[in-house]
Order: C-alpha cells, then sequence, then structure tokens
C-alpha cells in the first residue's frame, strides 16, 4: 500500500494509545530484522528501544516465526475448556525456569491482565482487599492494573479499585527520605512497616513492585531492598508480588530480574518478552502454596484467548532462543559494556545527572544543574501530558541519524533486542552521544 494511504488510513481511522489524537505523526516500519528496523524508503534504523521493551530475542527471529507457522497449520485457536499440548507445555516450562516453587500459571493476553488476575489471585488466596504499590509505577492499563500503577496515566481512571495504598520507591538517586546509602540502613524499605502497621497488617494481602522500575525513571534498588521487603512481606503474612513484565526473559541479565536479589516472590507476571511480542501473551505464576489452594477453591478468572496455542506455541520456542543462542549472558556481558560507556558519556556531558541499568536495561537521567539534580523535565501530571520539546529534539536526532529510541519526562531509556551486537551497540550510543549535546546547550544558555 502506498505510504501516504497508509499515514491516511491511521491518522482516520484508529485510536492510538495515550494522546490526543491531532498529536500522532505517522511513522511507518514495513520491516526489521534483528536489533534493526527499517521504513518505507529502505531507511535502516537501529531499535534502541526493542519497541516497548518487548522484542528481547530481535526482529523476525526465524525460530519464533517457523513455530507460529508450525502451530498455525496444525491448529490456531481452541477455547479454554479442551486441553492443549502447547498451553500446557508452556506452564511446563514457566514452572522450570522461574525461581524457587513458582509452579502454576494462569495465562492471558498480556501485561496488563497478567497484573489484574495477579491481584485477583492475592484476595482469594489471603481473603484480604488492600493492595500496596509504589508511585513510580506501571502495572497496565486494564481497570486493576492501571489502579495500582502509581504514575499519572491512572488519574484519569479514577476512582480505580478500592483498597489501593501506596509507598515511595528505593530511587537513591532522588530519596524521597533525604537519605544516602548504604548509611540509611534501607530505610526506604523499612518505611513499609510503619504503612502496614497504620493500614492494618489483617487487611493487606499483597504488595506488588517492579523489580526495576521500567517507563518511571528505571529505579534499581540498592542491594538488599528487595531482600528486606521479601522478609517484611513473611513477617505480616503478605503475599509478594513482582511484575516482571518488562524485566523477564533475559533483559537484566538473568532470566527474571529478582534473581538478582535471590528473592522468590509469591506471584510472578510475565508478558512482553515471553514470546519475543509476536503475539498477545501474559502469565500469572504462583507459588505451589497458592497452587494448591486452588486446587478446592474456584478461581474466578478467565478469557477467551486463555492459553491461545499459537501464542504459546511463540513463548516456547522464544524461550529456547534466549537459552540456546546464549542471548541472557549476551545482555549481562553487554550490558556491563553499556553501563562503562553510559558513565563515560556522564563525565563528558554536563547535563548527565545519573546513568544506572543492569543488562540491556538503562537509563540516563538528564538535569539543568548536576549540583542540584534539577530535572530538565519535573516529574509532573503536566509534563507528562505535554511532552517535553527539549526530549523531543534529542528523539528526532537520534532518529536522523537511524537510531530510534524511547523517553518520559527527563530520562532517557536504552534497551535494544538481547541479540544485538557489540558493534551494533557502540554504534548506537555513539549516535545517542552526538544528539546529547542538544541538552548540553540548552542548559547552557
Amino acid at each position: 500500500m502506498d505510504p501516504l494511504r497508509v499515514a491516511e488510513n491511521e491518522r482516520k481511522y484508529v485510536i492510538h494509545s495515550w494522546m490526543a489524537q491531532k498529536d500522532f505523526k505517522p511513522f511507518i516500519v514495513t520491516g526489521g530484522e534483528g536489533a534493526v528496523i527499517w521504513d518505507e524508503n529502505g531507511k535502516k534504523y537501529l531499535d534502541f528501544s526493542s519497541q516497548l521493551f518487548n522484542v528481547n530475542a530481535g526482529h523476525q527471529h526465524p525460530k519464533v516465526i517457523a513455530a507460529i507457522h508450525e502451530q498455525i497449520e496444525k491448529l490456531c485457536y481452541i477455547g479454554p475448556g479442551p486441553s492443549n499440548e502447547t498451553r500446557a507445555e508452556l506452564c511446563r516450562i514457566l514452572a522450570e525456569i522461574t525461581p524457587g516453587d513458582l509452579t502454576k500459571t494462569f495465562l492471558s493476553s498480556g501485561g496488563g491482565t497478567a497484573n489484574e488476575n495477579a491481584i485477583k489471585i492475592a484476595k482469594s488466596f489471603t481473603g484480604k482487599q488492600k493492595i500496596i504499590s509504589r508511585w513510580r509505577s506501571y502495572h497496565g492499563a486494564t481497570y486493576g492494573a492501571i489502579s495500582v500503577t502509581g504514575d499519572p496515566r491512572r488519574l484519569p481512571n479514577e476512582p480505580g479499585i478500592p483498597g489501593i495504598v501506596r509507598i515511595w520507591d528505593p530511587f537513591c538517586y532522588r530519596c524521597f527520605f533525604d537519605k544516602k546509602y548504604p548509611d540509611c540502613n534501607l530505610f526506604c524499605a523499612d518505611q513499609i512497616r510503619e504503612v502496614i502497621e497504620v493500614e492494618g497488617p489483617k487487611t493487606i494481602a499483597a504488595i506488588i513492585v517492579e523489580p526495576i522500575t521500567g517507563s518511571n525513571c528505571r529505579i534499581i534498588p540498592p542491594n538488599g531492598y528487595m531482600q528486606r521487603l521479601r522478609q517484611i512481606c513473611d513477617e505480616y503474612k503478605i503475599l509478594l508480588i513482582t511484575d516482571e513484565v518488562m524485566t523477564g526473559f533475559g533483559r537484566t541479565g538473568k532470566m527474571f530480574a529478582c534473581e538478582h536479589w535471590d528473592v522468590v516472590p509469591d506471584i510472578m507476571t510475565l508478558a512482553k518478552g515471553i514470546n519475543n511480542a509476536t503475539l498477545p501473551l501474559g502469565a500469572t505464576v504462583v507459588r505451589k502454596e497458592i497452587g494448591d489452594f486452588l486446587e478446592d477453591h474456584i478461581f474466578y478468572g478467565g478469557l477467551t484467548q486463555f492459553g491461545n496455542p499459537t501464542s504459546c506455541a511463540a513463548a516456547i520456542a522464544a524461550i529456547k532462543v534466549y537459552q540456546e543462542e546464549g542471548l541472557v549472558e549476551n545482555s549481562r556481558v553487554l550490558g556491563l559494556k553499556l553501563m562503562k560507556e553510559l558513565e563515560k558519556m556522564k563525565q563528558k556531558h554536563p547535563s548527565i545527572g545519573d546513568v544506572r541499568g543492569l543488562g540491556l536495561f538503562a537509563a540516563i537521567e538528564f538535569v539543568k544543574n548536576r549540583k542540584t539534580r534539577e530535572p530538565i523535565v519535573p516529574w509532573t501530571v503536566e509534563n507528562y501530558e505535554k511532552k517535553n520539546p527539549l526530549m523531543n529534539s534529542v528523539l528526532n536526532q537520534m532518529k536522523a541519524d537511524g537510531v530510534t529510541g524511547y523517553s518520559r519526562w527527563n530520562v532517557l531509556f536504552i534497551a535494544p533486542p538481547l541479540c544485538i551486537t557489540e558493534e551494533q551497540l557502540m554504534e548506537g550510543l555513539s549516535k545517542i552521544d552526538k544528539a546529547i549535546d542538544i541538552v548540553d546547550e540548552a542548559i547552557s544558555k
């Protein structure tokens, strides 16, 4: 189809997410391979956000495509009632690769629905109604998932489901308690006890966290935080839900981010990279005790696309690719090199206040002044809705130079496909380095 016709149809008939429709600017992508995509003119771009942090194995991976083709020839769809080979095998594999005694899985259509069902299961299992989440968080756009979300996208959807309580994040660069790690002795974790006590321990079903915050500043908890959180949950008999929708399947240099701290959650939610983003699929994985509970108690949840066989076949193939092609290890190794290069950029550019990351899941935070740490874009509702022209200029320069990226507020995220080569990584970083000159110039005026 003619590119102008595609753009016209997009503008005329499609409702695009998270924006006023007049702000949509068509960028037509016609193909991709590995860490590269290309537009209708054949111009190639390094994909430095893996689209939405989900194309972990790279675009158009032949083994995943082959698995989809094979399953389509066999059986495209079957309802939730009949047993299905690919659904059963995927859930067996998830029990095998997830940590500890996470053993049973409910399959859904994406990250939001995975978290939605985690909330349902937690309330059913504990008989309690409140959920604790963090302020700088995003857990999905469905009603329950957006209710436990902390970022401004929740506001137009309020009031959400009742019983949501929020806590501050383990954000060492911008500590909300004005303390310094490690002298703080993880005060940000211990203050959760105070919240639990005033809310009533017998009313709280679960705490849900992204082990590493995704689109809300890429916050990496200090060592000991996740372990302390696990301890607090055990102490009060509260379930710990880890939202690994972004961080799962090798993104951080481990198969799952919680493994960096040897923490086993009670419920783990998965999506995005589960099948290399080829088809809609989410997973809610529970520990044996919860699985045993569900043997005798009805789980009041379901969906038409439960365990879609084609989506599951893609997931089985993608997980094999992550394991057999060493993509988790590649994420770990290149992640170390990525952070080394970002530290160099920080020394070079006065506009960079902080760099942080694990594996191929990193971020650059821009400031007006390093000493005061004043962000170039304050973390406010207004600045989310308006988008910042300076950050847009950085993204536009990157794109002009053949690198696509993703940013929110004053943070530029770096998360290329795990199959990226060192040469491609360095090429993309050099283009980003050039684009950051725009911010340096702006803060110097």
